[in-house]
């Protein structure tokens, strides 16, 4: 998810009771739940640097207790000689945990998934039912956590005593709507793919399917189809009295086999790409002197982020010699024409 809706969770779990388990609790969820995103120091390196380290150490399991360890030890070291509440090592730690484990189950529902299991695994993770922006549990969390501010200002206009456990009451609500919500999005997944994994697609039968979550409605899903021969980009949509058309959305063949193609899959930035790719398709181009072959995910064809443009590219001489083998961006691409 986005910073906001990181930093909005945080604040949340310690309104909701863990700001009275121990002394600076929000603080440390803060800093523990934004902890796993210091690997964007990587979008600034190159395109190969983001891919193969962003969401993965700091975003595992390991790497995220990693830093819950190392933030409970900063706030432990400057917290221990408080003159009356000494900051408890056991207590910041599992604060830490909860902050910096909450940022993973945040980033668990999108599309780009994480790599929850390395350094045992490099294993891509995606619920692919909440996008990275999302405006309705942003919307959850604030209605939650500021609604008893409001109702503090009322009851203080017309004289009458406010609840003291508002902000506390307010936040469980704030979590509850959001787990609701992500609930209602599972549901709504899974009816998607019912829907794509029914139908055929210029008369032939799916071979995979996903469905990729909108971030402005709810019942609105993009649906990504492979066949045999294609992989199809279609609409879909969950409201009442909708209609769902496989026949209208883009088609995308898949390249014929060739050499090429065979001698691109035989290198390791293919490999690495295709174990992260849900939907890859490739492309191949006649350069001068020799061939270019390029690998890009279609989940993220409709994308405008970083994520979007990565490709896998591979190119080789005229006797089908790899030449070079590289991550790249979109970014990249568009200087290289220039």
């Amino acid at each position: 998810m986005e910073p906001v809706t990181h930093g909005l969770t945080s604040i949340a779990l310690g309104r909701a009771g863990l700001n009275k388990f121990t002394r600076m609790a929000t603080p440390m969820l803060l800093v523990a739940g934004y902890a796993p995103d210091v690997d964007w120091i990587t979008y600034f390196i190159s395109p190969s640097a983001m891919f193969h380290y962003r969401r993965a150490i700091t975003h595992s399991l390991a790497g995220a207790m990693a830093l819950a360890v190392l933030v409970a030890a900063v706030f432990w070291w400057f917290g221990r000689k408080h003159p009356t509440a000494p900051l408890r090592f056991w207590r910041a730690l599992l604060v830490c945990g909860i902050g910096a484990c909450s940022h993973l189950l945040l980033d668990l529902p999108n599309r780009y998934g994480l790599r929850l299991f390395w350094p045992f695994s490099d294993t891509w993770v995606a619920w692919n039912i909440i996008d990275t922006v999302d405006i309705w549990a942003l919307s959850a969390l604030l209605l939650g956590l500021l609604m008893p501010g409001l109702f503090r200002m009322v009851s203080e206009e017309i004289g009458a005593r406010p609840e003291r456990r508002g902000p506390q009451r307010g936040a469980i609500v704030a979590l509850a709507l959001l787990a609701a919500y992500a609930t209602g999005k599972f549901v709504l997944h899974e009816r998607a793919v019912q829907v794509l994994s029914a139908r055929l697609y210029h008369g032939e039968v799916p071979v995979a399917v996903g469905a990729f979550p909108s971030y402005v409605s709810p019942l609105a899903w993009r649906g990504i189809v492979e066949t045999e021969n294609t992989i199809e980009e279609v609409e879909v949509r969950l409201g009442p009295g909708s209609f769902f058309d496989p026949e209208r959305g883009v088609t995308n063949y898949k390249p014929d086999p060739s050499p090429m193609l065979e001698a691109a899959r035989q290198t390791r930035t293919f490999a690495q790409f295709i174990s992260f790719a849900k939907f890859p398709i490739a492309h191949v181009v006649r350069m001068r002197d020799g061939y270019r072959v390029e690998l890009r995910d279609l989940r993220f064809s409709s994308d405008t982020s970083r994520w979007a443009g990565f490709m896998a590219v591979v190119e080789m001489d005229e006797e089908m010699r790899v030449q070079k083998e590289f991550i790249s961006s979109a970014e990249q691409k568009k200087l290289a024409a220039r």
